[in-house]
This record gives C-alpha cells, structure tokens and sequence, in this order.
C-alpha cells in the first residue's frame, strides 16, 4: 500500500500569521507598567510562572495570558496594584485581541499551489473565538477542507483529526514551528513532521528536535514546502 501523503495540517500561529511578537510586545508594556510598584521583582520570570500554573485551568491564548498579567501584578505588589494599572494592563490585552492578522511570507502562494493536490487541515490551538477571529481576517479559510480548533495538541488529537479528514496519520504531514505541539506528536501517532522554526517560540514549546525520526523534517520557510511534498513518500 503507497504511504505517500494525501492530508496536510497547518499549524496556525507562527506558522500561517505572526502571533509571538504580540505577546512579547505586551510582556514588555506589563513590565512597564508594573516596575514602579513592585521594585526588585523579575516581572518576566514571575509572569511566566503564572502562566505556567494557568494553563491548565484557562489554556492557550490572549483571554489566560490577560488573566495571568493581572494576577501576577495583585502577587508581585501585594495586592497593591492600583487600579489604573489594571485598567491599562486590559487594555494591552484588547489592543492584542484587535490586532490586525500578519500574514507570514510564502504563505498564501504556497497554500494556492497545494490546495489542488492534497487535502488541507487548519490545527490550531487555542481561544476558540479568538482563532477563529484570526482565521476569518487571514483570508486563508477557503484554502483548507476542514479546521480544527483544540484544546491540545498529542498524539490522539492527531490520529483522530487525520482519521477523520484524511486517509490516517501515516498518509498525513503536519507542518508547525512547534516542535513540542506541531512536530512531535504528529511523528509519534505515525505521520510526518516539517518544522519550520521562527524567530520568535513560546518558552513552553521548546523540545529537541527529533533529527533520528526517519519522518521528521525542517525547511526554512513555508515556500519551501512544494519541492519537500513531491519527494516525500
């Protein structure tokens, strides 16, 4: 039976539109904002050990990483923040729901030039509403056959989204800049991985690159994925 690929998913963020920059852009204005109320304090570290204990409770996304500058400004002071602080912190957060879609270069004549020949699958993760906002004023939804907005990415999530909308993982490529929740997971449920690393990555997606996984790849931008697809097999 051929294993060539007939399935390929897309990671969203940092993949198809830029979405890292603005975090790193809003860390820096709550650092800001907060550094004359909490003198000494490594606001950035602190910020990130929130989030890290939030995921689990508000997941991926703008609505958890607002939520987690305001608690980390009530710790970081004791409780002290004043409220216009708050105000402006919130209003970081607006400014990055409001955000205009940055389209990444190669993306959209590479999506035109795949579109007639596989089967296409948006996989993000993240705030529903949100990613469907970003996917709506990206202009790409008409290029792909299905999308999937999840909670995770693992390795079930992959093997139920390529059942489902393609011929199984095995026939499937994902293609993402996150080795952690792209790249690995699609590998380990038996389909291919192309990595395509961006200059800005979300500390909790940092992982080895699996360089001794036979189906595992990296090109260095997406206009590269053409000439990868038709030798893969």
């Amino acid at each position: 039976m051929s294993l060539t690929p007939t399935t390929i998913g897309f990671d969203a963020d940092d993949t198809l539109w830029q979405n890292e920059q603005f975090y790193r852009l809003t860390e820096d204005r709550f650092a800001e904002l907060v550094a004359d109320h909490a003198e000494g304090s490594d606001l950035k570290g602190r910020l990130l050990d929130v989030e890290r204990r939030n995921l689990k409770l508000y997941g991926f996304g703008i609505k958890g990483f607002m939520l987690s500058m305001v608690e980390t400004a009530i710790e970081v002071t004791g409780g002290k923040v004043p409220t216009t602080v708050i105000e402006k912190i919130l209003a970081a957060g607006r400014e990055m729901l409001a955000h205009p879609i940055e389209i990444l270069p190669h993306v959209e004549e590479t999506l035109d030039r795949l579109a007639g020949t596989y089967r296409m699958v948006l996989i993000t993760k993240g705030d529903l509403f949100d990613q469907e906002r970003k996917l709506a004023g990206s202009g790409l939804a008409k290029l792909f056959q299905a999308v999937e907005i999840v909670s995770e990415k693992n390795v079930e999530t992959y093997r139920r989204i390529f059942d489902r909308h393609g011929d199984g993982p095995d026939r499937a490529v994902m293609v993402g800049n996150s080795l952690k929740s792209d790249i690995v997971p699609a590998l380990e449920a038996g389909g291919w991985g192309v990595y395509i690393p961006h200059d800005l990555t979300w500390v909790f997606e940092h992982v080895e690159p699996p360089v001794d996984a036979p189906r595992f790849r990296q090109v260095a931008h997406l206009g590269e994925l053409p000439e990868l697809m038709s030798g893969l097999a």
